[in-house]
């Protein structure tokens, strides 16, 4: 028993062994380069359009999404795709529709799969209604040159990067990736994500600025808006040179809240587990609550209510 044991780990050792180096000398073969194993074939498609168009639909499953301003003032999509998931391209009542046409048979979806589609969307620089993107897997980019009458990106597993403004709602929304809106403006702000984070840099925005994170952290700076609502279970927020001309509702479960130089009319603060710390620049008229922590905030009887509660954490704010 013993013997036939040890016969069988010699073999299966040696086709182990075996394995590797063919392995390593295909590997050598194609240079190291992964993506040749790769069981689908890509291809690069370029739709000009000639029709005019005022708002935009993307709808995809794994392709980046990128807009780009053209250099001839002449609109046209390029998609570097696999050649059983193309895209259409077209306008349909004066909206440029961009969709994902699934042509795969059920057993072309096991394969290795290497390589990032994408969709590179190139127009002029000006100004357009309404933008919806709807993506699974990819990240999406919006350039600064372009202004719209609205932003809706839904993402499932990916980064969001917009640098343009809207004259309505900017809404962003992705469960698993980083959100980054950056010197923009918009009627208001609505940012969601479950796992990543959020930041806010040099943002002017007429109404709310309302962000929720289940898991992450969130960073605001340079931004002047009416109202600051964030939510969160688990993750930090820091406030740098944040003016909200009526409050700042902030909750969250665990997690640190950081002001910086921030002003609000009034402002209310709940953590469960986390510091509440920073300076205003405005006096406040503080209420403060907290089970196991220190309280270090200005006594002063003036301005706005400041209503700080943490059940485990210290409070320590200072008037700048």
């Amino acid at each position: 028993m013993m013997k036939k044991t040890k016969i069988w780990l010699i073999v299966a050792a040696s086709l182990v062994v075996l394995g590797c180096v063919i392995f390593t000398v295909v590997m050598t073969v194609l240079k190291w380069d992964f993506t040749k194993l790769s069981t689908t074939k890509y291809e690069t498609n370029n739709y000009e359009i000639n029709e005019d168009f005022k708002d935009i639909t993307i709808v995809t499953d794994t392709a980046d999404v990128v807009f780009v301003p053209s250099d001839d003032d002449k609109s046209s999509v390029v998609c570097y795709e696999r050649k059983n998931i193309k895209h259409s391209v077209k306008v349909e009542d004066g909206t440029l529709v961009i969709d994902a046409e699934d042509s795969r048979k059920w057993y072309e979806h096991i394969g290795l799969y290497f390589g990032s589609p994408k969709i590179t969307v190139c127009i002029p620089r000006d100004e357009y209604g309404a933008l919806s993107v709807k993506s699974s897997t990819g990240d999406v980019e919006i350039a600064k040159d372009f202004r719209f009458e609205s932003i809706d990106v839904e993402e499932s597993t990916g980064d969001v990067k917009n640098y343009a403004s809207a004259s309505n709602a900017i809404m962003i929304k992705t469960s698993t990736g980083k959100i980054l809106v950056e010197n923009a403006s918009a009627r208001e702000l609505q940012l969601s994500v479950s796992t990543g984070g959020v930041t806010v840099t040099n943002v002017i925005c007429e109404g709310n600025v309302v962000i929720s994170v289940s898991t992450g952290k969130t960073s605001m700076t340079d931004v002047k808006c009416k109202n600051v609502i964030s939510s969160g279970d688990t993750g930090s927020m820091v406030l740098k040179n944040v003016v909200a001309t009526d409050v700042f509702s902030i909750m969250r479960s665990t997690g640190d809240v950081t002001f910086e130089k921030c002003d609000a009319a009034g402002l209310t603060i709940k953590t469960d587990t986390g510091d509440v710390k920073g300076s205003l620049i405005t006096e406040k008229v503080f209420i403060t609550k907290t089970d196991t922590g220190s309280v270090n905030v200005p006594k002063t009887a003036t301005g706005g209510i400041c209503e700080i509660e943490t059940d485990t954490g210290d409070i320590k704010i200072t008037i700048q």
